[in-house]
């Protein structure tokens, strides 16, 4: 694991994957995060740390509370996730488990949209599609707001789109 990229080793951890996504809308503490996640403030601060010590979350804010500093971080903008691809199969697996996770809370009744596919189409198809969906991406994390803002409610997305090797020889004619 020595050789992975440490942004990916960040990021190959669900709780640090959700807690990336929170503190995209908008800033949020130690303390706040960790009553969003159910995990103890300790366990929260150590992931952020973790998240602040590769660039993916930074300091925004500094206030006093309660005595104390708290801090607040927000997400780094970019999009470190689509640019992996040596760990590929490493943030698969952190994903799987948050899907997993998620598809536990799906809310009953609700739309959605499932798809597992393995297709063969040309590479102009390919562009085109791999560009809307990164536009999809960005048009959602540009509409995220913070947890529990009045009027919105949680959305669940995992996605992974990427070309395949062909590992079948082409039948002889």
């Amino acid at each position: 694991m020595t050789d992975t990229d440490p942004v990916l080793r960040a990021l190959a951890h669900p709780l640090r994957l959700r807690m990336l996504s929170l503190v995209w809308p908008g800033p949020m503490s130690a303390a706040e995060l960790a009553r969003e996640l159910g995990v103890s403030h300790a366990l929260a601060s150590q992931h952020l740390r973790r998240l602040d010590a590769v660039g993916l979350v930074e300091l925004a804010e500094e206030r006093t509370r309660r005595g104390g500093k708290e801090r607040r971080y927000r997400a780094v903008r970019g999009t470190p996730l689509s640019d992996q691809q040596q760990g590929a199969p490493l943030l698969a697996e952190t994903m799987a488990h948050t899907l997993r996770e998620r598809a536990g809370r799906r809310l009953e009744g609700a739309e959605g949209v499932t798809v597992d596919a393995e297709l063969w189409v040309d590479d102009r198809t390919w562009q085109d599609v791999r560009r809307r969906l990164a536009d999809i991406a960005v048009e959602l994390h540009e509409a995220a707001r913070p947890p529990h803002t009045p009027g919105t409610a949680p959305l669940g997305l995992s996605l992974m789109a990427f070309p395949l090797r062909d590992t079948a020889a082409p039948a002889e004619d």
